[in-house]
């Protein structure tokens, strides 16, 4: 057992009969009352996310995770597909497990979280960035630099993102796959 000194973004823990990952917390120290941790966390079940405030020095119960490398195949209508990339073993995955499933190409290596005392797939973490080529956008002006106004765009995956106004069909670009941002533009 831990307790709330432990919580970090990331961390794994049973709570009402569910494992969820934090993926935000603010310790607060106010200035009358007792100190407490407000979490924001991400059930690896559902998808759904809630907030939550502990008492400080509450007790949590942590999920032993491992991260095992998988190859993503393909997308179904069961879910998505992937590959262990030691054992060649294919597991599915739901696309709620997923953040920002429109931005994997066919071939990428992900992570994938297992509960370790259960062997149960949790969820499966993109890569931070990916570069994918745009294949249907606006023409853009050469030289419009100087706004920051952006234009939608669809990329290789069938995502839409937007991209600044200078980005052509046929661009490759990089893409923050946490928010689905245009990063930059990829120099071939």
């Amino acid at each position: 057992m831990a307790n709330t000194s432990d919580i970090k973004n990331g961390l794994c823990i049973n709570y009402n009969h569910d494992v969820y990952k934090v993926i935000e917390f603010l310790h607060v120290k106010p200035g009358k009352g007792p100190a407490f941790v407000r979490t924001k966390m991400k059930s690896l079940t559902n998808g759904k996310i809630i907030d939550n405030t502990f008492p400080a020095g509450h007790k949590i119960d942590v999920v032993r995770v491992e991260r095992r490398k998988f190859q993503f195949l393909y997308k179904d209508d069961m879910g998505y597909h992937f590959m262990n990339n030691e054992t060649y073993d294919q597991t599915m995955i739901d696309e709620k497990l997923l953040e920002n499933p429109g931005l994997i190409k066919e071939g990428a290596n992900v992570d994938i979280l297992y509960d370790s005392t259960k062997d149960l797939p949790l969820s499966a973490e993109l890569p931070q960035y990916v570069e994918l080529e745009i294949t249907y956008t606006e023409p853009g002006l050469k030289g419009d630099t100087a706004t920051n106004a952006q234009k939608p765009a669809t990329v290789e995956t069938g995502a839409e993102i937007r991209v600044p106004l200078f980005i052509n069909e046929g661009d490759t670009v990089k893409v923050d796959t946490r928010t689905g941002a245009y990063v930059e533009r990829v120099k071939k």
